[in-house]
């Protein structure tokens, strides 16, 4: 504190000579003052004092300073690569520049929630052309650029599926296999989290078709003998299709015998999956899987993996239930000896592109968490720098003009088209009106009878369609090598949704980076954008998002007091 004494005679004092300048009333408000003066100093001799705090002093200060410099452009640009390209070049950022740690960025969506918005824009540019999971191996350890990549020999898995990579021109590990297929190996309990596309699938299924085909080498047995050596839980019948595919693309040489069970359909049909015996691996998802288990058309007693794929889905409320139940026929392993002999447990595999929430309360039930090997992507929870992203501020009446003039842009590209929506009846209405103005499409919505959903992917992969309209039901694990554009019809709700879209594009072994495009029409969407915005100008993580696994809280049973 700075105290500041200002004696009232004196104020008093200065009143006074004011006064006796005056030409017209001097001498009247002289005598005034004179009788107030004496009045006031034979009441109290005590001076006033005003304490001002120093902070509030210095504030003052740097307020003063920032007005007397008049800021009439932005320091954010440098000579070279733009990172933020805005409507406004003021608000542009190169990519040189960094902001300071207590620097607050000036965002192009600040004002974004006002109607006089509308028609605003930015982009996030890409600032590298591979994905971040196919950069120079550095990161394991070869200092040198020179260095030759490694290949999955390096993993001492057998030659056939090393061979079977090949053939399908898959040659290099990513970041991500490199970190999980060693600690697979071993027997180690993992929850991998990284950014879509960087190859979380085949690091969970080369360790698993090295082990069983080692196991089947060992202890050869008929197909009536046959039982289920591991699981993978999906959440969508598109995904279970498309992880079964991989499956068999690396394991059909060595015999092993993979099937799906998909959700959406009657017992008759899951029996059906099952008359012929048990497969090796079983890649379902988890209503499908539970109505096999109720109906003991499958048993679990052998079971050596059992892996969920898309945690962030499968560890949400909507399935969280379904998953309890799941783990219930399952015997999961806690220490790494109890993964071999006669009575092993399962290896549990935890898979997902961002971190899930309420893990650590499901896992605790099943498994010790200490026993959980965590893996985590340098680029968790952040943009990808390899796309580029675009918003733009729009009316909504004005969306269905600004997406046809964007498809017309890239239709001579020939490039896969992902149009997410937020709801089923979105994606109808949408494509009906897309069918008058003369584009062909394809729709994929989760309230679709099983029937018509099936093949509606596969189809839009190999080509026979460039445009597909969605719900999220797309964004989740789907292999989009061929997509180019995304475009946010109807602007995601939560950080992860965003995530899961935008990671459709740039996809390892993909072409190009490819672009997303985002309409933003609400102020809640404003919010989102606004974090987003941020988060690329700084160069950081999505905020709000878990990065740990967080142990259960132990709560009092009011019952048991």
């Amino acid at each position: 504190m700075q105290a500041v004494k200002v004696g009232r005679c004196a104020f008093l004092i200065s009143k006074l000579s004011q006064a006796t300048r005056s030409s017209e009333h001097g001498r009247g408000q002289s005598a005034c003052i004179s009788a107030g003066l004496r009045e006031m100093t034979t009441a109290s001799s005590q001076p006033v004092v005003i304490r001002i705090p120093r902070r509030m002093q210095e504030r003052i200060e740097d307020i003063k300073q920032m007005q007397s410099k008049k800021f009439d452009r932005l320091p954010t640009v440098k000579p070279g690569r733009l990172l933020i390209r805005s409507k406004n070049p003021q608000l542009n950022q190169s990519v040189g520049y960094t902001l300071g740690k207590f620097e607050q960025p000036v965002l192009t969506s600040k004002g974004w929630k006002s109607n006089k918005a509308l028609g605003d824009y930015f982009s996030i540019n890409s600032i590298q052309s591979a994905p971040p999971s196919m950069l120079k191996q550095k990161d394991q350890g070869n200092d040198t650029a020179s260095a030759p990549k490694k290949t999955f020999k390096c993993f001492n898995i057998c030659s056939e599926l090393v061979e079977a990579l090949h053939s399908q021109n898959v040659i290099h590990p990513t970041t991500v296999q490199m970190q999980t297929i060693p600690k697979m190996l071993k027997g180690k309990n993992i929850l991998c989290a990284a950014e879509t596309g960087s190859g979380k699938t085949l690091a969970y299924l080369l360790p698993i078709i090295h082990r069983l085909q080692a196991v089947r080498q060992e202890e050869p047995f008929t197909d009536s003998e046959r039982n289920i050596r591991a699981v993978v839980v999906v959440p969508s019948r598109e995904l279970a299709e498309q992880v079964t595919s991989v499956a068999r693309s690396i394991s059909q040489q060595f015999g092993l015998v993979v099937k799906v069970a998909g959700g959406g359909r009657g017992v008759g049909n899951i029996k059906v999956a099952f008359t012929h015996g048990q497969p090796d691996v079983l890649v379902a998802t988890p209503g499908a899987l539970l109505k096999a288990l109720r109906k003991q058309f499958i048993s679990l007693s052998e079971l050596n993996f059992l892996v969920i794929d898309e945690a962030d889905t499968m560890f949400d409320v909507s399935f969280a239930g379904l998953l309890e139940d799941i783990f219930s026929h399952a015997q999961v392993a806690s220490r790494l000896s109890e993964t071999v002999g006669l009575d092993h447990k399962a290896q549990l595999v935890v898979v997902g592109a961002t971190f899930p929430g309420g893990v650590g309360e499901v896992l605790s039930k099943v498994t010790d968490l200490a026993s959980m090997v965590t893996i985590k992507s340098r680029m968790l929870h952040h943009l990808m720098p390899h796309v580029k992203q675009s918003f733009l501020r729009i009316n909504g009446a004005d969306k269905i003009l600004e997406l046809h003039q964007a498809l017309k842009k890239a239709e001579l590209e020939h490039k896969g088209i992902l149009v997410f929506c937020n709801s089923a009846s979105t994606v109808n209405w949408l494509g009906y009106s897309l069918e008058e103005m003369g584009v062909h499409h394809m729709r994929l919505q989760g309230e679709m009878p099983a029937t018509m959903r099936e093949g509606i992917f596969r189809n839009f992969q190999k080509g026979s369609v460039d445009v597909l309209i969605c719900t999220d039901i797309a964004s989740r694990g789907l292999d989009t090598q061929r997509v180019g554009l995304v475009i946010n019809y109807d602007f995601p709700e939560t950080h992860t949704d965003y995530i899961h879209r935008a990671g459709r594009v740039g996809r390892a072994g993909g072409f190009g980076g490819g672009e997303v495009l985002s309409f933003v029409t609400h102020p809640w969407d404003v919010e989102l954008v606004q974090r987003i915005e941020t988060a690329a100008r700084r160069r950081t993580s999505l905020p709000g998002m878990e990065t740990e696994i967080q142990k259960p809280s132990n709560k009092i049973d009011v019952k048991e007091m």
